[in-house]
Parts: C-alpha cells; structure tokens; sequence
C-alpha cells in the first residue's frame, strides 16, 4: 500500500527522506544502520512544512537546516507558482552571498573526517530545474538555467551580448560551493596549459638493476640506413581528384620529377631525394574528359630515418619483399604455399610463414620478425557440409550446419584471401545471378570460370554469406560477399579439435618451435632477403639494410621469490613450480567443509564415491576439515533434474555445491552456474566424471579439486612477502562475444587485504562502442568502500593491471581513463583523499620472443623472473618485458607490461619486482602464470559472466574467489 505524498518534501516522501539523511551522523564503512524510520503522513488535507516532520523514532520535530528549506521538484515548484501568485512578477534573483537564506550551505550532519568516505552536498542540476532559477538561494545549473539567465538580462534592458555561465561539476569538499564566472583570459591560459601538457614529453625512468645479469637473444634484426633524411610532401590537385587510382595515375605520368621510387597515399608523399623547389608545380590531363589539372607538390618536412612518420613507408616496402619471396597473404602474414607440411590423419596441413614489422625502439629502428604457421584443413566447407548431413540424416541438417559453420574462417586459395562465415543462404545456389560491375547480370558459375578458370562441380550447393567489415566509400551498407562453399577452404582447429590430445600433440610436432629452430629460421630468412636482388634491390631503393643476425643484448634475472603456507616458508624453484610443496602443507587459511551437496547420476556412483572419500584422506594433510555431504543421485542426466534437486535441497548452511556431469555439456554447465551465482548464489564445482575416473591419479586430482574448493569458500592458499604497504592491486580484463553486435564483460578485480591473498570482484556489461569507463568507476567505488569495510583505512596506492588493451587505445588509457579513475577516488574520499595510482597494461600477445644463451652458441628458454627493460623497450613509452612462466615445449612468450600512468613513486626495479610476485598468486595453479593473478582473475569471471551467466553475479558472493 503506497503512502501519500509528503507536501513540500516531493514526490513519495523523498524530501523527507532525504532531509533525515541529513540530519543522522554519516555512517563509516561497516557500521550498521541506526534504527530509523519513515516520517509519517500528515493528517488528509493538512499541509505539514518540513521544520515540523517528525521521526519514526521520536516526537521530537526534526530542526529544519537553512540547506534544505525544499527538496522535492514538486514543492520548489509549488513555491514558484505561489510567489508568482502573490506578487505578480518574478522574485528577484538569487543572492550572490553563499550564506543567502535558502542557498545550500554546510550541511548539518558532522563534518567528515579525512579519509572517511561519503559524498557532499550538491547544488541542483539538471533540465528538470530549469524553471526554479528565481527561486532565492537556490544555485540551478543545466541548459534550461542559462537560457532563463539570458533572456532575463536582455528583458531588464541590458542590450549587451550575455556570455553563458560555465557548467559547474559538482563540488567534492563539504564547503558551500561558490558560482565563479571563468574569464576569456583565465579559459586561454588553462587552454594553453593544456596544449603544453599534450606536447610534453614523458618522463621515462632509467633501466633497472636489480638482478643477475643474463645474455639474450631477441627475434629483432637491426635494420640501417644509408639515407639521411626522408622527404615529406603535399600534395593538392586543383580542381579536386576523388579518384585515388586517378591521383597515382597523374603522379606517375610525372616520374621524370619524381623519380620512381616514391610511397604515395594519394595525399602524402615521401621521396628519398629532394625535390629543387619547395613548392613543385605540375600540369596533368584528366584521362576521362581531358580536363588539365595542376598538381601542387609542397615540401613539408624532412625526417630522420627512424622518425615515426617514416614506418608506414617501411612496412610497405617489407610488404614488396615479402611477395619478391614469393611469400602468399593470408591475412596481415605472409605464408609459403609451396611448401606445406601435411597432416594426412587429421585432413590438415600447415603452411610456414613469418610476421614482420618494423619500428622505431630504444635501440634504433628494428625488424620484428617471428615464425607463423597457418593451420588449413583439407577439406572444403561443402565436404564439411556433406558429413554433417549423413551423420544427422536429413534431420535439422540446416540447423546443424548453422551452428558449426557460422563464425568460422574460411580461406579461398584462388586469391588466398580469408573470410569470416556470419550466414549461410539456403535459398541461392551457383546457378544464382548478381550484377557484375559492367552491369550485365552473370551467374556465380559463369564469373568463376571467366575470371580464374575455375569450373564448379556442384550446383545445387547453397552460397556462404560474408558481411564485410570494412566497405568502400560510397558502397551499399548492405552489401554482402557470397561464397562457394565447394571454393572454401575451413582454417584453424575446432572446439572438438582442441579437445582431441592426439590431434593438438601432431600438430604440435610442427608448431611448437625450439629456441634454436626459431634461430636458423630467422638466419634463413635474412639470408633468402640478401640473397633475393629483387628483394635487396627494394630495400636499396630506400637505403635500408639488414643486419646478418639476430639482435644480442643483456637481460636481467630476478631473484627467486619466497612462499608461505601456514606452517613454513620456502623458495622457488628455477621453474617456479611450487605444486608438490603447497600439496604437503597446510594452507594459509582453510574452510572447513561442513555442510555440502554432491549431485551424480546413477552411472557414476563409484565414481562420485571415490571422490568424496579421497576428498576426506587429502584435505587434513591441507589442514581443511571435510564432513560427509549429502548425496544426491539423479534418475537421468537432463539440465532440468540437476536445476531442480540443487533449488529443492539448497539451505543457508550448504556451503558448497558438487555436480558430477557425465559428459561436458556447455548449455548444462550454462544453466548450474546461472543458477548457483545469480539465483541461489552459492559456490559451485562442476566436475567432469571422466577427470575423476582413474585410479591412479585422482589423488593429485582431487588435491587440485581441494585446493580450489578451498579458495572459493574465501580460503587463502599461500602468499608471498610484499613489502608495500597500503595498497590496493586491480586487475581488469573485457571478454568480447564474437558475434557481432553483443556487448562485452569487463571483469574488475581488487584486493581487499594487504597479503594481496583476498579479492573482490566486480563485473560491468559493455555496448559495442560504449565507453568501458562509465562502468569502471562504479566498480571501483565499491572497491574503495570493501577495502574500508576490511582495513578500516582507504589505500594510500592503487595498482592498477589492465589486460585486453591494443597499442591503439595505449593514448586514450594514458589520457582520459586515467584521470576519470583518479576523479573517482578523490569523489570517493573528498578532497583530502588523493591516493597515488599507477596503471599498468598488460600485453600477452606479441610477437617478441626472448632465447637465454646460458652456455656459448646454444639459445634456451630464459628462466622465470627474466626482464628486459631497454633496447626493444618502446621509445616513448616506460615499458619492460618479463618472462614469468615456464614452459617445457616450443619456445616461451614474455609478457609486455607498459606503465602508461605513475605517480606512486616506484623505482623501475619496485614495479618489475611487483609485477613478478603477482604472477605466483594466481590460486588456480600452484606455480607462475604469464599475468599478475588479478588480471588472471578477471579473465575468468569475464569469460565466466560472458560465456555462461550473461548477468551480473550476486553480490553475496563477490569477496569470494567463486569464478575458478
């Protein structure tokens, strides 16, 4: 039953609300509520003033602060109208004196301490007030105010321009804010401050030294110039050229001014010789109608070799010498078809190829060149399409090959172009006509037979649909490329593929390339570019030369960190695996397993026996008490039987949820987590019958099982020493859907005590092209506030590792997004709370790779703790790579981490050091990981959420590890 309206205090009683918020103390984080209530109606038709509300808990009246003489729209409103009323005009206007009666002023509620959270008091803003500007003491803001300003200075006769009120943010100190009207002046210099903060360069720390120095090798080739400068030009054409075929026509008619060697956009033209004029002018004939244009070509800058600018011409000339290699463009790589490797037993083969791209680094202008291998399948998506029908035998056949095909890449080798499958048309076939550019309509039969001499077999076949992303000026929105499945190769490995040990070890074979490998095969590759005149001759053009090996330097090797359990400390190994050490002791903090539910079918009874009693054996030794659960065994294996028994028998005290599946099934793993993180929100395990299934190792098995069970009650597992002190490490990483059009995870994880063992996660949902910030913001206020809730203190540095972030967006991170997080904090905690922040991004996939040359002459994988931090480190950027995990195949991957915001203070050494411990907290694995443990963390909540909840989990269960 709703309750009347309070007059004066708003609509639904907010005002009043709203007035004995402000009349209680503030409340600290973890304090509990005092008991008040809701003010009580006034008697039917009785006005009752603010001053004279009482509270629910007393009869006292509440004293009306000078503040709050309103609060609702209603009533200011109301007022309005009864002055209007009462003296034919509009009141005057406000007072300028902050302390005018009726103007919000210091708040009555006790002032806040420094650190202590809560928010201050704000003036009105909005549209919606844009009526109540005359109303006296009542400071109003938004574009509704100021026209009602100006068209009240030009009707009281003032005929002079009136200049709008600036926009006033909200203020974050208690004190009264004060309406400043910002000067042309004081707006030039805070602009001209600005452009200067732009321009400056940024400070980039000194190499660090902490370390045993190690001698490397980095797949970066030094590449030199014999030039000195590089010329930059302009280039117009009067009258306008749309046409960009058009403008390279018209600037290679003029090569006898040029000469021809020249990188032309169609706008920008670079030339390794200066021209005589500074402004060059030439005189072309439009081929179509023979009008005469004039070409202006303006000398803009002249360039070191290395600058910047220059990079796009380089990669373009490794583009010419790469197809002088006779090397084929899948993608942005280049592969050699001639030479595939085949995998007969699995209808694959694998065509090597290399990434190259040239840049400007520490160490002067260099070649990043690494090995690629292109996965292709032997079969056509028509063969795919063959199988699927004979194993569902007619039945949903359009369905299933719907569900299998679509989001797969496809290749065409008659042009060896890739492309994404997002439909299938069922209703076209190769007999089906379009319109050719001549505008003759042509069948696709006929227009692949005369443009590469390919006749279609089968055609009756349905045509693949591609949407492309990126379309030409001017061209149809809805434009699609239809495909010949017969014509389309699939490429890469499908889920059933990457689940299938024999196929991934075989592929692996190719692969998975050594240290050494991958140093002969770059020693190859430079040898075929100087030995290829075509090729040398491309680079000549420009001065560009290749060194005759791969680039050495010196590395450092940290030293090796320390692990603490409950009972005892001890070192890393070299390969910083800790698994049999954790697996002996007790662990830091344990849950004690009291009350737990088990769920399996009746095929998997011994199964599920075996598990809950060696559950039993392993957990005392890990220092966990484990009771018997309640075993639940299930009549069939259908999503709906587990659903129902799990909400029929789940209580307050089920601290754990166990389900047993027979065989993984992702709409059944989909529908527990939903259920068990949104609904019922408790901790789950999901556990494949067939993990648990052999004898021999389910004691190593569900010792994993233990150990994750025990982090997801909210146990601590180990921990390692961190010498910082208050302080708070964040980690973030976005999930991104791969259909198109469904909006992004971003997973937010923070640390709640100052071992950096205890997390608190957050997620926030993200449109496509909608900013990440806004949803950030509110993860880290509630952040700022669990952290008080634990410490009673808020952090005095804040860490921030953020994954999922291109070189692209580097700029915009260092830029907006850092200061939004800075703004935030501050809002937080007021003004005195200024908490230093450091932003790390975090780079897994990258195509430097780092050989130890422990012994003369052999490159090996550097061992855990190996950081690089000059010479292939960016220019611009304070930047280090680290090499964290150990791999035992194939050749080890650093991490890149580039520190784009740091005013914590740390040495070079300190956030290198830092950022190593964090890779050993990861509780999901008892060793090092390629990325700090909260950047790991946030990966799987935001593939969790992403891929199986779709909706924000329960709060209930976000101080708890529950995503692993």
């Amino acid at each position: 039953m709703s309750q009347p309206p309070v007059n004066g205090a708003g609509r639904g009683g907010r005002g009043a609300l709203l007035l004995q918020a402000l009349q209680s103390a503030v409340r600290r984080p973890g304090e509990g509520l005092p008991e008040t209530g809701v003010a009580q109606p006034p008697p039917q038709g009785q006005v009752t003033q603010p001053a004279q509300m009482t509270g629910a808990t007393g009869g006292s009246p509440l004293p009306t602060p000078p503040s709050a003489a309103t609060m609702g729209r209603g009533a200011l409103l109301e007022r309005l109208y009864q002055q209007s009323v009462k003296t034919g005009s509009s009141p005057s206007p406000p007072p300028s004196s902050p302390q005018a009666p009726g103007h919000f002023g210091q708040p009555q509620s006790p002032v806040r301490a420094p650190g202590q959270y809560g928010q201050p008091q704000s003036p009105v803003r909005g549209r919606g007030m844009m009526g109540l500007q005359d109303s006296p003491g009542l400071p109003t803001y938004g574009r509704g105010a100021t026209l009602l300003e100006m068209q009240r200075q030009v009707t009281s006769g003032s005929g002079a321009a009136v200049r709008p009120k600036e926009r006033v943010s909200p203020p974050v100190p208690s004190q009264p804010p004060t309406e400043q009207q910002a000067s042309p002046q004081a707006l030039t210099e805070s602009m001209s401050k600005l452009a200067v903060e732009e321009t400056k360069k940024r400070e980039i720390p000194p190499p660090g030294t902490v370390g045993q120095p190690v001698r490397v090798a980095c797949n970066y080739i030094p590449v030199k110039s014999s030039l000195s400068r590089i010329y930059q030009y302009a280039v117009s054409f009067s009258p306008q050229v749309d046409s960009r075929n058009m403008r390279y026509g018209m600037m290679k008619d003029h090569e006898d001014v040029t000469g021809d060697v020249k990188a032309f956009d169609g706008a920008i033209l670079f030339l390794p010789k200066k021209l005589p004029q500074s402004v060059t002018m030439l005189q072309s004939t439009r081929r179509t109608d023979g009008a005469q244009v004039k070409v202006s070509i303006k000398l803009t800058k002249e360039l070191a070799p290395d600058d910047r600018q220059c990079l796009t011409v380089y990669n373009i000339i490794f583009k010419r010498v790469m197809r002088h290699l006779e090397l084929k463009q899948v993608g942005r790589n280049y592969y050699d078809p001639l030479h595939p490797t085949a995998i007969t037993q699995h209808k694959m083969e694998v065509w090597p190829g290399y990434i190259t791209a040239i840049q400007t680094y520490d160490g002067g202008l260099m070649l990043n060149c690494d090995i690629s291998h292109k996965v292709l399948r032997t079969e056509t998506v028509l063969d795919m399409m063959q199988s699927i029908y004979q194993s569902s035998a007619g039945r949903g056949f359009q369905e299933e090959c719907t569900r299998q095909l679509v989001g797969e890449v496809v290749l065409t080798r008659y042009n060896n172009k890739t492309y994404r499958i997002d439909d299938i048309a069922w209703d076209k076939s190769p007999t089906s006509t379009f319109t050719f550019h001549t505008g003759e309509e042509i069948s696709f039969m006929e227009y692949y037979k005369k443009a590469y001499n390919i006749t279609i077999m089968d055609d009756s076949q349905p045509l693949i649909i591609n949407r492309p992303k990126k379309r030409a000026l001017g061209a149809d929105p809805n434009e699609v490329l239809c495909l010949i499945p017969e014509l389309c190769w699939l490429t890469g490995l499908t889920d059933n593929m990457r689940q299938d040990f024999r196929v991934m070890k075989d592929i692996a074979v190719h692969t998975r390339v050594t240290p050494m490998q991958r140093d002969l095969a770059m020693r190859k590759f430079i040898k075929n570019v100087m030995s290829n005149a075509a090729a040398k001759g491309e680079m000549a053009k420009w001065g560009l030369y290749l060194d005759n090996d791969l680039l050495r330097t010196e590395a450092r090797q940290l030293p090796p960190e320390k692990i603490f359990t409950r009972n005892r400390s001890f070192d890393c190994n070299m390969e910083a695996d800790f698994g049999r050490e954790v697996t002996r002791e007790p662990v830091l903090v344990s849950v004690d397993l009291r009350c737990w539910m088990v769920l399996f079918i009746s095929r998997d009874q011994h199964r599920a026996t075996d598990f809950i009693t060696m559950m039993q054996k392993v957990c005392p030794s890990l220092g966990i008490k484990v009771q018997n659960p309640l075993q639940f065994r299930l009549e069939n294996d259908r999503t709906e039987t587990y659903l129902r028994i799990i909400r029929d028998n789940l209580k307050p005290q089920v601290q754990l949820v166990v389900c047993i599946f027979p065989t993984p099934r992702d709409d059944r793993y989909s529908a527990i987590k939903k259920l068990c993180c949104v609904d019922s929100p408790v901790p789950s395990q999901v556990i494949n019958s067939k993990t648990i299934s052999m004898q021999p190792k389910l004691r190593s098995v569900t010792q994993k099982i233990a150990l994750q069970i025990n982090a997801k009650l909210g146990g601590e597992l180990w921990a390692l020493d961190i010498p910082l002190k208050n302080i708070m490490v964040i980690g973030i990483d976005v999930y991104h859907e791969a259909k198109k059009g469904v909006r992004s995870v971003a997973g937010f994880v923070a640390s709640t005590n100052k071992s950096l063992t205890r997390w608190y996660s957050r997620t926030c949902f993200q449109m496509p092209g909608q900013e990440l910030m806004d949803g950030l913001k509110h993860c880290l206020t509630a952040a700022l506030k669990k952290y008080h809730d634990v410490n009673h203190d808020l952090p005095g540095r804040i860490f921030i590792f953020r994954d999922g972030v291109g070189d692209g967006q580097l700029t915009t991170v260092a830029g907006y997004e850092v200061e939004q997080l800075r703004e935030c904090a501050s809002y937080f905690g007021g003004k005195d709370y200024e908490p230093k922040m450091g932003v790390v991004i975090v780079q897994k996939r990258i195509n430097t790779r780092i050989f130890a040359e422990y012994q003369r002459g052999n490159l090996d994988n550097p061992r855990p703790g190996t950081v690089l931090d000059h010479t292939v480190t960016r220019a611009d950027w304070y930047d280090f790579f680290l090499v964290s995990q150990h791999v035992r195949q194939g050749t080890v991957s650093p991490t890149h981490y580039i520190v784009v915001s740091d005013n914590t203070g740390l040495k070079p050494d300190y956030m290198q050091r830092l950022s190593y411990k964090l890779t050993h907290l990861y509780y999901n694995w008892p060793g090092t990981v390629r990325v700090p443990a909260p950047c790991q963390y946030a990966h799987k909540l935001a593939y969790l959420v992403g891929q199986s909840i779709h909706k924000d989990p329960s709060l209930e269960l976000a101080d708890r590890l529950f995503f692993l």
